[in-house]
């Protein structure tokens, strides 16, 4: 896995979302496993993917069936992923059967966010990266962790109910210097 003060490099030099940086970067700095998910306080890393559709113009969508609504791909770190990039890009093929270049990702976005307590593990925050990929087909599947896939345009972040992180996400994705 990415060494953290790498990570905290990356984190670093992100201009946007100063609040989510800042908590990712103590998280980074003072707990001694912020990859575990075993960590709940302060929480832990997790990756998610922003995938563009191959012709442009969407972006792939998950209707989570825990949180029950539409979401990028994404969750947390297991012990063979190189890099937390590595996380998002593997969750999305898992969550989606979608196939993913080979290009290295970019990040588009940094959010901390709560997660609802369940079974054994109590209310704890995620602090997400989430990276930009290129998929080069249309075609997905719907596995266990979800209700439904879909391609979306920028035009149906209300019919989705998308959230601003992931509004600004997709804006930074189809827009990079943006």
């Amino acid at each position: 896995m990415t060494d953290p003060s790498q990570l905290a490099a990356l984190v670093s030099a992100w201009p946007h979302d100063a609040k989510s940086r800042e908590l990712v970067l103590m998280l980074l700095e003072y707990t001694p496993e912020p990859y575990s998910r075993e960590q709940f306080t302060p929480g832990h890393m997790t990756a998610t993917a922003c995938v563009l559709h191959p012709e442009g113009g969407r972006f792939l969508l998950v209707h989570h069936k825990r949180l029950d609504r539409w979401l990028f791909p994404g969750g947390h770190v297991e012990a063979e992923d190189m890099s937390i990039w590595d996380t998002a890009r593997r969750e999305a093929v898992e969550e989606t059967g979608v196939q993913l270049s080979l290009e290295s990702p970019s990040l588009v976005g940094i959010d901390v966010h709560g997660i609802p307590g369940k079974r054994r593990e109590p209310y704890h925050l995620h602090h997400d990266l989430i990276f930009c990929f290129r998929a080069t087909s249309d075609e997905f599947f719907v596995s266990e962790e979800t209700r439904a896939v879909a391609w979306c345009s920028p035009g149906e972040f209300e019919r989705y109910q998308l959230p601003a992180s992931i509004r600004g996400c997709v804006g930074r994705a189809f827009h990079p210097l943006g």
